[in-house]
């Protein structure tokens, strides 16, 4: 009895970093929080753990937040839209995003463009705001075009990426990697509706535990994204849960 309880003990300790025990809006991803009425102060007032912001490089050596090249027109530039508010919340918070200090904010950074000059513009940029890349509640990652994952530690400390999912990564590639990525629908058709296929959530939960073997979060995008679709994510034991609906899903957590 005593074997049992010590090895029950064991499985539930080495789980139990791979996956959150209870779910909060610090599992709540802002997918393409530049879309929204009020962009960053949206999922940021929500206590959201994660939250995405696609950049392209211009020519004037600007970085600018936009899904394609049809949305450049807006001129949201990155410092405006994400930076200042976020510095403004650190100098409030003595340093830390929140003002709760246990709390962790992910910036996940979509790169649009090439993926070296404009990494190393992204760099050279957060330089200019030290507080901004010593927080150790503070990171950024890397998602969209990345360079190859052999160049992935010749990067600053501060600079995290966000591996596919579906690929092998090196040791010293997964050491550089916070969390695994993919499109749901590599591995389901289903819409969030009804139940999901068992064929479906057998391939999923593989998938799932694969990522939390390499003691990294999961994140599925292009989700369906519903109270059904979240209660399922959950029941997958992924990390994070995608949304474009921030008040829907803050609500859906907070009730749970």
């Amino acid at each position: 009895m005593k074997l049992i309880c010590l090895s029950l003990l064991i499985f539930m300790c080495v789980n139990g970093n791979a996956q959150p025990q209870k779910y909060t809006t610090a599992n709540a991803h802002s997918h393409n929080d530049y879309e929204q009425k009020v962009p960053f102060w949206w999922a940021y007032d929500a206590g959201f753990g994660s939250i995405e912001a696609d950049i392209f490089l211009m020519s004037n050596g600007l970085l600018q937040v936009a899904h394609d090249s049809s949305e450049l027109n807006r001129n949201m530039m990155l410092t405006e839209a994400y930076l200042k508010p976020l510095l403004s919340c650190m100098k409030k918070n003595n340093g830390y995003p929140y003002s709760d200090t246990s709390k962790k904010l992910q910036m996940l950074i979509d790169v649009k463009t090439d993926s070296i000059n404009t990494l190393n513009a992204l760099i050279a940029l957060l330089k200019k705001y030290p507080s901004l890349t010593h927080c150790k509640s503070l990171t950024w990652v890397i998602t969209g075009n990345r360079p190859d994952q052999s160049l992935f530690v010749s990067y600053p400390a501060f600079i995290r990426f966000d591996g596919e999912l579906y690929r092998d990564y090196t040791k010293k590639a997964l050491s550089k990697i916070s969390l695994l990525s993919d499109d749901f629908e590599r591995y389901s058709q289903w819409n969030g509706k009804g139940y999901l296929p068992k064929k479906d959530d057998s391939i999923l939960r593989a998938a799932v535990k694969k990522g939390h073997q390499l003691n990294k979060p999961v994140r599925f995008w292009d989700a369906p994204d519903n109270t059904n679709a979240w209660n399922r994510m959950i029941a997958l034991k992924a990390d994070y849960l995608n949304t474009d609906h921030i008040s829907a899903l803050k609500k859906f957590l907070e009730s749970r």
